[in-house]
């Protein structure tokens, strides 16, 4: 392992995250320590962005059951952290759909949006299905369409149509504010892989995998990792 990819791994294999304030301080840990060309850091940073946004300004008249959602997305960033500590030590049972874009993070030609968007396939094509899962077996909770946990997930979405165009703008332009990308992709890419569309079909698969069991199920996880790889591979290709 790399002395950079030793920092980060000290960072993401240390005491998970337990609120919304420790997932953002690992990430801006990370943010910190990973460079300018490291595919990485763009997923990250668009996912703290994303993180800041929604869960730190509430839509008006709050959330429905806050508690319910924070821990969700505590749990959800989770599998962020877990699925990078398992690919730089790694270990066989990394997610193909992880691999494909920490695969590539050194690889020139590929725009940081395309690494933002291939992590964010990554992170909620494959794990938001299972951090729902554990989320409502925390709080012992099985909630359907219409529920107020549902009703939250859902106002997230909404929050995340109005927050992700200025994110990828920042991504494309640069920090600095000078033209780095080809603005013209991240709309290329989202023609094909919408974030919110992702969301809903990931509740639709956590409601598919509590009625599967033992290999069924596993079965089930596994053409969804496949698909998922295929999907990141696609968008880091995408010209």
């Amino acid at each position: 392992m790399a002395d950079g990819d030793l920092a980060l791994y000290g960072i993401l294999s240390g005491v998970a995250p337990a609120s919304i304030e420790e997932v953002l301080g690992t990430m801006h840990r990370i943010d910190d320590l990973l460079a300018e060309d490291d595919g990485l850091k763009w997923f990250n940073r668009l996912y703290m962005m994303v993180t800041e946004e929604v869960d730190l300004h509430p839509p008006a008249g709050g959330w429905k059951n806050a508690e319910w959602l924070i821990l969700l997305d505590v749990v959800f960033a989770g599998f962020y952290f877990s699925a990078v500590a398992g690919y730089l030590n790694g270990d066989a049972a990394t997610p193909s759909s992880w691999k494909a874009m920490l695969g590539a993070r050194w690889q020139g030609g590929i725009d940081r949006i395309q690494f933002a968007l291939a992590g964010m396939n990554a992170h909620i094509n494959h794990d938001l299905a299972l951090a729902l899962l554990a989320a409502d077996g925390q709080m012992t909770v099985a909630p359907g369409y219409g529920s107020p946990e549902h009703v939250d997930y859902e106002a997230v979405n909404g929050l995340l149509n109005t927050v992700m165009p200025s994110a990828l703008e920042m991504l494309a332009k640069g920090c600095l504010g000078q033209m780095a990308q080809d603005t013209g992709k991240a709309g290329r890419i989202l023609a094909f892989w919408n974030m919110c569309r992702a969301r809903d079909m990931a509740w639709e698969f956590a409601d598919h995998l509590r009625g599967l069991h033992g290999g069924v199920k596993q079965v089930a996880l596994g053409a969804q990792d496949q698909m998922t790889g295929a999907l990141g591979r696609a968008i880091l290709g995408c010209a």
